[in-house]
């Protein structure tokens, strides 16, 4: 077994010395010893979940399709998927309260079902995160900086400058967990003003002006005549995409969880916090935008409906102010997910898991930061960016929106096969009596996301990308059977009970 952790005296002078030596503790029960700092208070781990979240960044990316096949009326299936994806987020907070260790679902099903099950939870959970650093620096180099700046739409230049993000990013991650959190809580501080002034301001605009109209409310705007408006993989089904590509990465926190002080209350508030936060928000804002709209056709037309509306109802200035936050949004989205993803590998490298895990779970002990883990993410980055065409690229980045369903439905049904044995810790997080029913409720809306993001026809290309990234992990978890079957066999703390 590893090395066990240990104390310190309480430094940052919020009096929470035992909850960090207990959470100490924890890694320790684990077969691991603290080597990542704990830096990160209430706030710090709820911003990372609501960050990856991004309620204005999944707008903003998102409106435009929901415009153009359901029409404005679309928004209102927001509400169903706020609702469906915080009974998975209830579920999803009932592990993290009971098993808070970096690796979040990985650790979970390798502890509680097998580590082979617990190594492709793992393994899923690095395809998303790792695509998903991609594909939101490139919207934010593409959709928010050039818009900003004034550079013309250009494939290649929008490469160059998510490259550039995913530098600064890296060097941000390697340099201090609180640096992180520093940058994370004020993107989400200014995300959050953004909304809420941005909403109560476009009401003013329309009630001042009388344009706009509530009627948008209740409208299928262009889509009025589409023949499969009601079919399978039709208009309306199409528009629930943006609830289930925005609302999720709640579970982000629990990668973190051996950072945080007190993580048997603070991970799965903010798991849960952070889904029911980003609903509500994320209803207001659509509400203010579709009111706002004075011609639905011409707005639907346009490449960036949000950014159009809000330069139509409160002048340029606005216009620019907003491109400025949603920049700033996507910055700290992207920072989250790679600092998220970089705790996985370290995670499933010192379980020797992962490939070349011997240098992928080194920490580095100055800055207490999983250095060579951080710098694959950002490697990784590199080549797809540089290898990939465009089509290609764009269709990785639409399969990643598959995989959390996939991940979450699996975590669904790991808590619903072992929820039995979990043990109880008092004063963390517990559902108590409705875990069962939360956690049915939970599946049953996972298994109709699932239904919705791969049924419409061009889904085929993503499911076969998400169909080719199994395969590749296929291979290696062959090699680890044939070559370092102990790996697999053996479980540091096995002899713990969770």
């Amino acid at each position: 077994m590893a090395e066990a952790a240990t104390g310190g005296p309480d430094r940052d002078g919020d009096g929470s010395a035992a909850a960090g030596a207990d959470a100490g503790a924890d890694v320790e029960r684990g077969g691991y010893r603290q080597e990542l700092k704990r830096t990160l208070g209430p706030f710090q781990v709820f911003a990372i979940s609501f960050a990856f979240i991004s309620v204005a960044v999944g707008v903003f990316g998102t409106y435009d399709e929901v415009l153009r096949t359901a029409g404005p009326v679309g928004i209102w299936l927001w509400l169903i998927a706020a609702v469906g994806q915080t009974l998975v987020a209830l579920v999803v907070a009932q592990f993290a309260a009971r098993i808070p260790l970096s690796g979040s679902s990985y650790q979970w099903a390798s502890r509680l079902a097998d580590t082979r099950i617990g190594w492709w939870f793992g393994w899923l959970t690095f395809c998303y995160l790792a695509i998903a650093v991609l594909a939101i620096d490139n919207a934010l180099a593409s959709q928010a900086f050039m818009p900003l700046v004034g550079i013309a739409e250009n494939e290649d230049t929008a490469r160059v400058i998510t490259l550039a993000v995913l530098i600064v990013q890296a060097v941000v991650a390697i340099a201090s967990t609180r640096l992180v959190s520093w940058i994370n809580s004020a993107a989400v501080g200014l995300e959050v003003a953004l909304v809420v002034v941005v909403a109560i301001a476009l009401f003013v605009a329309v009630a001042v002006t009388g344009d706009g109209s509530t009627a948008n409310l209740t409208s299928r705007g262009v889509a009025a005549h589409a023949p499969d408006y009601f079919a399978v993989g039709g208009g309306l089904m199409l528009a629930m995409i943006m609830g289930l590509a925005t609302l999720v990465g709640f579970d982000s926190a629990a990668n973190l969880a051996e950072e945080a002080k007190d993580p048997h209350r603070s991970v799965p508030r903010a798991i849960v916090g952070s889904v029911v936060a980003a609903g509500i928000l994320g209803m207001l804002f659509l509400i203010a935008l579709t009111v706002s709209i004075e011609d639905v056709a011409r707005i639907s037309a346009d490449g960036s409906p949000v950014a159009a509306i809000m330069r139509e109802n409160l002048g340029p200035a606005a216009e620019k102010v907003l491109l400025v936050a949603i920049s700033f949004a996507f910055f700290g989205a992207g920072i989250v997910v790679m600092v998220s993803c970089s705790r996985l590998v370290y995670a499933m490298s010192r379980d020797a898991r992962f490939p070349g895990h011997r240098v992928l779970r080194r920490v580095n002990p100055r800055t207490q930061t999983p250095v060579p883990a951080t710098l694959l993410i950002l490697a990784l980055g590199f080549v797809l960016m540089v290898a990939l065409p465009g089509a290609a690229l764009l269709e990785l980045i639409t399969a990643s929106t598959i995989l959390p369903a996939v991940i979450y439905g699996a975590t669904i049904v790991l808590y619903l096969a072992v929820r039995g044995r979990l043990g109880r810790q008092e004063g963390a997080f517990d559902l108590g009596r409705l875990e069962l029913p939360v956690a049915v409720c939970a599946l049953v809306w996972t298994l109709l996301a699932l239904f919705v993001l791969v049924t419409p026809g061009e889904a085929l290309v993503p499911v076969v990308v998400v169909g080719g990234l199994l395969v590749l992990g296929g291979l290696f978890f062959l090699g680890m059977l044939l070559f370092d079957r102990e790996a697999l066999d053996t479980e540091p703390g096995a002899d713990m009970d969770w």
